[in-house]
């Protein structure tokens, strides 16, 4: 969602980073750039002058220009605050309540309500192990109720028994009863919806939280509405006083501005976003992992807890045996690609690598087809079990045979089967000979350069103008840099320690003290 805003700032930035020392010109032009991104991607217009006024106050302080890096530290403090602005700290859903909590869904009609609701009771039963019981409230859009009835099947949560003749206000009463007499955890209302706000709309919404006295209020808002999202949120906020909000669609191709102005316009956290259409594509959010995200550094974070989802123990040292052992069948090479797929495709896992921007455009440049995993696994399970422990039995008419059933073209067969021989090679020198083996397939010069990894403290300069020359290097270049010998590391250290007391702490310069802009919900008041 956020692709376009990221690549308009990567852009400044690159600019900014080129400089050896930045002066008022160099930042207001930036300033004007990124406030023209920033409206672009539908950010509320408050919100964007409140933020290029923060950026701009700190980018011609001491902090920019006394660092070693004035470009850089630009790039940081605008980081900062896009943390501040986007809520600072994760918010997670409370449950400190007695049983059974009772969270209350609200927003308007289209916006994923419903959908929503079920995927926050799977993800509380199967990471909190709670009981939830969901009973819709929404008598006047056909088939509510039984929507969410089917969507409580598929993630194996109760659901409140439908009686088509009670109002809404009748059904939350009935709900409170059911769920505390039934022993239930925790209770999820969903609430109707309308094309707009209207007054009808917000009085049943106040009568039924009157009733349930929810401990929760959760808002949800698709991310693709743009600026009107944020009076949507204001509404709902004023007559409700919502506690959290929830974005659904932000997989989408949207441009994010919603997100960035939500939690600054109303001072409400944005709990949760839905990034898919699965009933287990809902993330936390995380306010400074989508800043990084945003300015181009990447998620590791988000990568590492999502591989930890899909990939359980046993199998990671199932795999680590066979690497172990340079074994590496067609089951295996399944295996990775259907967690690929779980893990968001190669275009979601790239998109939380960092400076990976640059190589996702290059593949979608080269029109990489992401369905290709599919048909990779459609071939495999087209195999029997003998071919797929053993490839080598894959002979002309065998290949036809598989190319038949998965409905693709022999040449495919040929190229899966070629790609599996290349990982299996890998995984064999890994498992005879470490890196310095895996460094030899590389061929050549960058062979010679890892295998075997000398320690170059200890060559003589011959010894070290012959390893450049078979590196490719020409040594007259390396000529005039730095000698070895000088004290580097203790200036930097010296340099590194006086640039922070300048700062004004012990922490990262940029890192808290900064006054917030006034007059917005969610970005405090200026000292």
């Amino acid at each position: 969602m956020f692709e376009s805003l990221s690549d308009r700032l990567g852009k400044i930035f690159d600019g900014l980073r080129g400089r050896g020392a930045l002066n008022a010109a160099d930042v207001d032009a930036a300033m004007r750039e990124i406030r023209r991104a920033l409206i672009e991607a539908d950010v509320s217009l408050e919100v964007v002058r409140a933020f290029v006024e923060q950026v701009r106050e700190r980018a011609v302080g001491a902090e920019v220009t006394r660092s070693v890096t004035p470009g850089q530290q630009v790039v940081k403090i605008v980081n900062d605050e896009l943390v501040q602005v986007l809520g600072s700290d994760a918010v997670t859903i409370d449950l400190n309540a007695p049983a059974p909590v009772t969270l209350l869904m609200v927003g308007l009609q289209g916006s994923g309500k419903t959908t929503t609701t079920a995927k926050i009771a799977k993800r509380l039963k199967d990471r909190q192990k709670k009981k939830v019981l969901l009973a819709s409230l929404d008598t006047r859009r056909p088939a509510a109720m039984e929507q969410l009835r089917v969507l409580g099947e598929q993630v194996g949560v109760d659901t409140l028994p439908i009686v088509t003749t009670e109002t809404p206000v009748e059904i939350a009463r009935r709900a409170e009863r059911e769920g505390r007499l039934g022993g239930y955890d925790v209770l999820i209302l969903d609430t109707a919806g309308r094309t707009h706000i209207d007054e009808e709309l917000m009085v049943e919404t106040v009568s039924i939280k009157e009733i349930a006295r929810p401990h929760e209020i959760l808002l949800v808002v698709d991310a693709l509405t743009g600026q009107d999202a944020i009076n949507v949120a204001r509404s709902f906020d004023t007559r409700l006083d919502i506690t959290g909000i929830v974005m659904t669609r932000v997989d989408g191709d949207g441009r994010g501005g919603a997100a960035l102005s939500m939690r600054a316009a109303t001072g409400k956290p944005i709990k949760l976003i839905g990034v898919g259409e699965k009933m287990d594509a809902l993330e936390d959010f995380h306010p400074a992992r989508i800043a990084d995200r945003i300015l181009g550094m990447g998620d590791i974070v988000s990568l590492v807890e999502k591989a930890a989802e899909h990939v359980t123990a046993e199998d990671a040292q199932k795999m680590a045996a066979k690497l172990k052992k340079g074994s590496f069948d067609l089951d295996d090479l399944r295996a990775q690609l259907l967690q690929m797929k779980k893990m968001g495709g190669m275009g979601g896992l790239m998109g939380m690598l960092p400076g990976a921007g640059q190589l996702k455009k290059a593949m979608a440049g080269a029109n990489v087809d992401e369905k290709v995993f599919d048909r990779q696994i459609a071939i495999i399970n087209s195999m029997t079990k003998k071919e797929r422990a053993n490839p080598d039995l894959l002979n002309a008419s065998r290949r036809k045979r598989i190319a038949a059933g998965a409905g693709v073209e022999v040449s495919e067969i040929n190229k899966l089967a070629k790609q599996h021989r290349q990982m299996a090679d890998m995984m064999k020198k890994v498992s005879k000979g470490g890196m310095g083996s895996l460094a030899g397939m590389f061929g050549g010069k960058m062979g010679g350069m890892l295998g075997g990894m000398p320690d170059l403290s200890k060559m003589d300069p011959k010894q070290l103008e012959q390893l450049a020359r078979q590196a490719g290097i020409n040594p007259e270049q390396l000529k005039g840099l730095p000698s070895a010998d000088l004290p580097m590391t203790d200036k930097l250290l010296t340099d590194v320690n006086k640039l922070l007391k300048s700062a004004g702490g012990p922490g990262l310069p940029g890192l808290g003290g900064a006054p917030r802009f006034p007059g917005l919900p969610g970005l405090g008041k200026k000292k």
